[in-house]
């Protein structure tokens, strides 16, 4: 018969011992999702970042050659074919600010097709070495054959397919060195003139791709929209930019963003994001080094459990809720952003995946904030004037006008509408460069006189201010100080481009009589014409 100390002893042990398995069962469990969860995480936030900095990249590139782009189309309708050498002359004018004003550019160029001018080829500029920009000899298109297309493409493929388009890295004779390049067609009217582009150094793209790594063997590497290779930090550039395609392993071709595949007997898990350019960024860990973390700790779990199941449970606590807390309160940021909220800064600095995921989480944020600052003064700004531009006045006129339709008994505002005298005269008699002073002058005087109020280039040489608050107060008395400056800026210059004159009308919004913003802009511009007419009697 057993003793009572005996069946104590025996339950113990068997409790331990069910205890123990339990444990370990569900502690393999648990750790082993938390691991996986917590790596795909950590894969997918590092392949989104990169993706932000590639995007960022490319879309500020593509986004100068646009502008500049934009402003040829342009001017190629007021400008004679005749003409071209003075619509370059405007364009490298403008091309130079926005090459100056964009990181990582290699190369920028307008290239005229021979069929259209022989004689006005274009411009192309280089970076030196000093990093100022250098007018470079234009390609000589006529001496490529049918043959030796692939050294044009940057002007062939835009040409033939007519749309604006990343190309893969090429090879460029003249400067020695691959490249990207972003290049836009530029027409006058149905006639093709020749070609916008940019170029940016395959390394540039190379170096962004090579900071992007986890854990001791995990890479990123770029692919075109095909499948073929266009970067990979283990292969050398040689092989890849020789002609013959080199394909993505057959397991990462796959709709879904998390892929589990085998390469050369090594079983990897890896994340994709598809590019703005329609490129796809990868980044690939082998399966063993994610699993490493946990398949070790959970060793050390079964070895403390067969020593003392008690400091175990405890250790195995503290450690879960270390880990879990600083995943809720990602989570708890992640909803944030989600709903829109961008100043959202996590605090927890460990040295492990979850430090390393929220760091990565901090730069995402910090980066998609920095992102929407730029998308927005790209959008919003008058690149000659630095004041607002169209696009902000429409959005300006539509907020009024969501007040006035909802009835807002507190909305009180004057628009006043600006145009530059004498604008064509100064273009004509002394060139657009000192129009553009002209112009810039007009924009300052505006901005002095209406300081606490929105100013706005809404034309070529028109300019709109809304006057709300202090302004709209004094707005009569801004009249008249607006005119006296006026006065005293012609009196004291001397040259007939810093005589700066601009007629001004300024009218009132009336609640119950203004059912539109629209009839306060009208009666604006019908005072400032009147105030033009005027003037012009009196000189």
């Amino acid at each position: 018969m057993h003793s009572i100390r005996t069946k104590i002893i025996l339950l113990t042990v068997i409790t331990i011992v069910i205890t123990m398995a339990a444990a370990t069962v569900l502690s393999v469990y648990t750790i082993r999702n938390l691991g996986n969860d917590s790596s795909e995480q950590i894969l997918s936030l590092l392949c989104q970042n990169g993706e932000k900095n590639l995007n960022a990249y490319f879309d500020s590139v593509s986004q100068s050659a646009k502008t500049v782009s934009s402003y040829a189309n342009d001017d190629l309708k007021h400008t004679d074919l005749e003409q071209l050498g003075e619509h370059l002359t405007r364009v490298e004018a403008l091309f130079e600010k926005t090459a100056s004003n964009t990181n990582g550019i290699l190369t920028y160029y307008y290239r005229i097709d021979p069929s259209v001018s022989d004689v006005d080829k274009g411009f192309w500029y280089v970076k030196s070495g000093n990093r100022e920009f250098k007018s470079h000899e234009v390609t000589d298109i006529n001496k490529y054959d049918t043959t030796d297309q692939d050294k044009l493409v940057w002007f062939s493929v835009p040409k033939t397919t007519g749309r604006s388009i990343w190309l893969p890295p090429y090879f460029t004779e003249n400067l020695g060195a691959y490249v990207y390049s972003y290049n836009v067609p530029i027409y006058k009217g149905k006639t093709f003139i020749g070609v916008i582009g940019i170029e940016i150094d395959y390394y540039t793209i190379a170096e962004v791709v090579n900071n992007i790594s986890l854990y001791d063997n995990g890479y990123a590497f770029i692919n075109d929209e095909k499948g073929n290779i266009i970067y990979h930090p283990h292969m050398k550039i040689s092989e890849l930019t020789s002609g013959k395609k080199i394909m993505v392993p057959e397991g990462l071709i796959s709709s879904s963003s998390i892929v589990s595949y085998t390469y050369e007997g090594v079983k990897k898990q890896a994340v994709w994001s598809e590019l703005n350019n329609g490129m796809r960024l990868n980044i690939s860990v082998p399966v063993s080094e994610i699993s490493k973390d946990w398949r070790n700790l959970i060793m050390e779990i079964v070895l403390i459990l067969g020593v003392l199941l008690i400091v175990f449970v405890l250790v195995t606590w503290r450690l879960s809720k270390r880990i879990t807390n600083p995943l809720r309160k990602l989570t708890e940021g992640a909803l944030q952003v989600d709903a829109g909220n961008y100043d959202v800064n996590l605090d927890y600095k460990g040295q492990d995946e979850v430090g390393i995921l929220t760091n990565t989480f901090n730069l995402l944020i910090n980066h998609m904030k920095a992102y929407i600052n730029d998308l927005n003064n790209l959008v919003y700004s008058d690149a000659l004037t630095a004041v607002r531009n169209k696009g902000a006045f429409d959005v300006y006129m539509r907020e009024l006008q969501n007040r006035i339709d909802n009835k807002d008994e507190n909305l009180r505002f004057a628009i006043g509408i600006f145009d530059c005298d004498n604008l064509k005269k100064i273009n004509d008699e002394y060139g657009h460069q000192n129009g553009n002073n002209y112009l810039k002058a007009a924009s300052a005087l505006i901005c002095t006189v209406f300081h606490y109020s929105p100013v706005f280039r809404v034309g070529g040489d028109e300019f709109a201010v809304i006057l709300f608050e202090h302004d709209y107060k004094r707005r009569e008395e801004l009249a008249c100080i607006f005119e006296k400056k006026s006065f005293e800026i012609r009196d004291s210059a001397t040259e007939a481009w810093e005589k700066v004159s601009v007629s001004l009308g300024i009218a009132d919004y009336e609640p119950g009589t203004d059912k539109y913003v629209g009839d306060v802009v009208k009666r604006a511009d019908d005072l400032m014409y009147q105030n033009k007419n005027n003037r012009k009697a009196l000189n």
